[in-house]
């Protein structure tokens, strides 16, 4: 396993894990030295990601978020279905936005990760303090969706493909 990759999987375990874990129990799992999982561990932390070291092992202090953007489209009867699919999978959508023939690109912020905060979104829209920004773009637009896991953003882009609303 390359490096890269190697620390990748080894924060996402820490990520993923509700206990401490170990420097030997890495070592095991990813068939390395302990020496290389401490090394790999500094190169993680000079990245910027948040790993303690404990006397039982090591624990992420926030969580990495994964994000992926997904090209949508949909009629406006759709904006409480499409957001609904994002927030029962787990994510969060984080904003929106289109390009413009004109105006090139427009991203308003949503971090919507509820049904409240979608039903609190559409009552926005209905009482007239917005439009939604893809009345500009017949439709088409993107999000940013974050979630825990990458497994998380699978699963909701197959909900969006299955539903008609994300686009391949």
């Amino acid at each position: 396993m390359v490096g890269e990759t190697r620390r990748k999987e080894i924060l996402k375990y820490i990520s993923e894990s509700d206990t401490p874990v170990s420097g030997t129990k890495l070592a095991e799992l990813f068939h390395v030295s302990r020496q290389v999982i401490v090394q790999d561990i500094a190169l993680l932390r000079a990245a910027d990601s948040d790993i303690l070291s404990t006397n039982r092992g090591y624990i992420c202090c926030h969580p990495q978020k994964y994000t992926r953007i997904f090209s949508v489209c949909h009629t406006d009867e759709r904006i409480e279905e499409e957001l609904n699919i994002v927030a029962d999978c787990g994510g969060t959508v984080e904003d929106v936005f289109v390009q413009h023939e004109v105006y090139g690109e427009l991203r308003a912020v949503l971090n919507i990760s509820s049904r409240r905060q979608v039903k609190q979104f559409l009552e926005d829209i209905r009482t007239g303090k917005s439009r939604p920004l893809t009345n500009l773009t017949s439709g088409h637009h993107c999000h940013t969706v974050s979630a825990d896991s990458e497994e998380i953003l699978d699963m909701i882009e197959e909900a969006l493909k299955k539903s008609g609303i994300c686009k391949d």
